[in-house]
């Protein structure tokens, strides 16, 4: 495979991971990142995301919200 296929692959497994993953603590455990209220992970930019992946996940969340395009995301859910 070439390289840009092998990115290509790899944005789409983590759109998949991100698509999937449930918030795993606090007042919104077990619901779908794509489900939490923005203000929320508003709250988390303000305060500071965790660290690691999930925090890279809740921040590229907002950026989907704040632009409009959480609609992808539910509709890979749709899909898988």
């Amino acid at each position: 495979m070439k390289a840009m296929e092998i990115n290509a692959e790899q944005q789409r497994q983590e759109l998949l991971e991100l698509a999937r993953t449930r918030m795993p603590f606090g007042k919104y455990k077990d619901r779908l990142l794509v489900d939490l209220p923005e203000p929320y992970l508003v709250w988390f930019k303000q305060k500071g995301f965790p660290k690691g992946k999930l925090g890279r996940m809740l921040e590229l969340m907002l950026e989907i919200k704040i632009n409009g395009l959480e609609y992808i995301i539910r509709k890979i859910n749709k899909h898988f």
